[in-house]
């Protein structure tokens, strides 16, 4: 198989894409644990998934956005290794958030807050272009080769 030949394979897309939903969950949710779990009595999902828990106008939503972005962050470095090339970032990344507006849509309406949007589209375009950055990086790096030949 040569590089570059695309194989279209569906069953590993959607592994990929539910691999990368959960991973961002999963760190979206240790995130909110440590700052907003402190705040609050009991940490919901509303936290994950209602719109009106993120504003600016108080400490507990600051601290939901405090939390979504660094998810984003990490998103980026999971699609480092889920995902081998470089131009599937921008398809995976507005797949999990697609999927996330799906989800908040169902949880608690269609989300009518600027500021859910805006830090949304922002961990979005995070999520995005640091994965394309550290996955060109990491395809230019150079390739290691020992100095020494071995004698034989």
């Amino acid at each position: 198989m040569f590089y570059g030949a695309v194989v279209w394979d569906p069953w590993l897309i959607v592994a990929q894409i539910v691999c990368l939903q959960c991973l961002y969950y999963l760190t979206l949710g240790f995130f909110l644990s440590f700052l907003v779990g402190t705040r609050v009595s009991r940490l919901t999902l509303v936290y994950f998934f209602d719109f009106a828990t993120i504003n600016t106008s108080t400490v507990t939503g600051c601290c939901v956005i405090a939390s979504l972005l660094p998810s984003s962050f990490a998103g980026a470095g999971y699609m480092l290794y889920l995902i081998e090339r470089a131009k599937k970032r921008l398809d995976f990344s507005a797949t999990l958030y697609i999927i996330h507006l799906f989800i908040c849509v169902i949880y608690g309406g269609w989300p009518s807050s600027i500021t859910w949007w805006v830090v949304n589209g922002t961990g979005f375009a995070v999520m995005t272009l640091l994965g394309e950055y550290l996955s060109m990086r990491r395809k230019f790096m150079e390739i290691p080769i020992s100095r020494y030949r071995s004698i034989v």
